[in-house]
């Protein structure tokens, strides 16, 4: 007798299948209502890979395609495994180190530099096409900890046998394809021939591999150089060097040897030399008089901004501290998105006429009273705040519009310096494994929303889907438009963060729609151990989020 399983949707469909059933065999029958081929499957108890067999009824499913954030990182993934085991398949002794994401793709170097020339790189990109031709199965297998130690040894991946030295786990997933063995930090797809989208682009010292559109999957990313930011990324790189930590596993030694003290120091020490330097760049320009500071939310703008002025000082300058936020235009006169509520991110939500004239006044040597902006009534004040500039004073504004130039375009470029702030993450898991960005930045925010707002971390991780579309149109594209940028991550803050963000994910419901999210950042938070907060400069970055600042009231 043909024993079945159904399967209802989460639209309440009910569909039966001969028990038992893959979610992927479940995917191809819905597979034509979905705009996007399907990545993942999801279920109230939270995402499943395709691979994944059924064997009872199952309520409540959904599938995730490659237009959905979640359903991009799967399909990322997947097409960084099939280049990795077509660069084997070309040559088994190239290793191919994943770094950072940058212009829509990953940033790629090779072990052996000489292998870095157009040519090969053209030929893995050959090889990654025929290999979704040949429609490769990509397995996934569960070893005992030990079994995986094993593996790793024998395929010299050190980097991810140092890695679950530090992590507490009975079991490790494998996944193999066409006989290459790896593990990865996430869901994989079940075949290559849904890696149908990518690109291999030479860039400065290696390649980046371009990924689809995440806001149109059917084409690629838009590949746009980003030299500035491209170098900022290099020079993390050389203080991870320096530091002797580059991955995960690096940054456990180092705490399990009782050493975390001198690695605080030196981070601390190159964030302040940096910051120096910085200030100096300024004073040097004679002719400055406005210092913009902009960048991405929870990037440490506010301490930054902080420590630049005691540098400032310390070159015989004295800075004014100007906020953007109080030149808002009142509430009435304020744009509102596409849902009806208040953009309060929009340029258009300045009084940039009223902006400009102050900040030509100033320059020009009158006195003008500044504006305070009241967010309970939403209406512009004056409370008596007059400033003047004197020959050796310049102002200091941060606000996330600094770096485009219709804020300030009535000022003229000598009279101003532009800094880009952001949390750019040089650690990453292992060598096929990063760390994303926005990750530590989330983590950052969630962190300060609960400690000093009283927001939940469900809010929180609600929020970030319109935080991050407001950065994208706002602050990303003005980037490189920055005379210097800097980058607030600490090399060892995640083991600091770690400590309060899993108190709060793990406060974070299962019927929350939010668990999966907090679910997968609890995963991340596992590869590391935790770090005693007590020798932390109360002038470092970090402490905007955890607490304890001494430049913050």
């Amino acid at each position: 007798m043909i024993q079945t399983i159904k399967v209802t949707l989460k639209d309440g469909r009910i569909l039966s299948y001969e028990k038992p059933v893959s979610l992927y065999e479940i995917a191809e029958t819905v597979q034509k209502e979905y705009p996007y081929p399907i990545m993942l499957a999801k279920t109230p108890t939270g995402f499943k890979e395709l691979c994944q067999v059924i064997k009872e009824d199952i309520q409540d499913l959904e599938f995730v395609d490659l237009s959905q954030k979640d359903g991009m990182r799967v399909y990322q993934r997947s097409a960084t495994f099939l280049m990795i085991v077509a660069a084997k398949r070309l040559k088994p002794t190239c290793n191919i180190y994943i770094n950072h994401h940058i212009t829509g793709g990953y940033f790629c170097e090779f072990e052996d530099a000489t292998m870095s020339n157009e040519a090969f790189i053209a030929q893995i990109e050959d090889e990654m096409k025929q290999m979704v031709g040949e429609a490769l199965p990509i397995s996934k297998y569960t070893f005992s900890t030990d079994e995986a130690l094993k593996l790793f040894e024998k395929e010299k991946m050190f980097d991810k046998k140092e890695l679950f030295k530090y992590r507490r786990t009975s079991t490790i997933n494998v996944y193999d394809l066409d006989g290459f063995k790896n593990y990865f930090y996430g869901y994989m797809l079940t075949n290559t021939r849904w890696i149908t989208l990518f690109k291999l682009i030479p860039y400065a010292h290696g390649f980046i591999l371009q990924f689809p559109k995440e806001s149109d999957p059917s084409v690629l990313a838009d590949f746009i150089p980003q030299p500035k930011l491209s170098e900022v990324f290099r020079e993390s790189e050389q203080w991870a060097k320096i530091m002797g930590v580059d991955i995960v596993a690096s940054l456990n030694r180092v705490i399990s040897q009782g050493q975390a003290e001198d690695l605080i120091r030196i981070s601390e020490a190159l964030h302040e030399k940096k910051i120096a330097q910085i200030a100096d760049k300024i004073v040097a320009k004679e002719k400055v008089k406005l210092v913009l500071i902009a960048g991405p939310s929870s990037s440490g703008k506010t301490t930054f901004a902080q420590r630049l002025c005691i540098q400032l000082r310390v070159n015989g300058v004295k800075p004014h501290v100007i906020s953007i936020d109080d030149y808002f235009v009142n509430r009435e006169f304020t744009p509102r998105d596409e849902s009806g509520a208040y953009d309060f991110e929009a340029l258009e939500a300045i009084d940039i006429a009223l902006f400009n004239e102050h900040m030509n006044r100033l320059i020009q040597g009158e006195e003008v009273e500044i504006p305070s902006f009241n967010f309970v009534t939403g209406q512009r004040q004056y409370k008596g705040h007059r400033v003047q500039l004197e020959a050796e004073d310049i102002l200091v504004i941060e606000g996330i519009h600094g770096l485009n130039e219709k804020l300030s375009y009535a000022v003229p470029k000598e009279n101003k310096f532009k800094v880009y702030v952001s949390c750019l993450t040089q650690l990453n898991i292992d060598h096929h494994n990063r760390i994303p960005t926005t990750d530590t930045r989330l983590i950052r925010r969630m962190i300060r929303d609960n400690e000093y707002r009283g927001i939940s971390p469900e809010r929180t991780i609600e929020l970030w889907a319109s935080v991050r579309r407001g950065e994208n149109k706002n602050i990303f594209p003005y980037q490189e438009e920055a005379d210097v940028m800097f980058n607030t991550v600490l090399i060892y803050e995640l083991a600091v963060l770690k400590q309060k963000a899993e108190a709060l994910l793990f406060g974070v419901d299962r019927q929350s729609p939010y668990y999966p999210e907090a679910k997968r950042m609890l995963k991340f938070l596992e590869y590391f151990l935790g770090m005693d907060t007590t020798c932390i400069p109360t002038t470092s970055i970090i402490r905007e989020f955890i607490g304890g600042s001494s430049l913050h009231s």
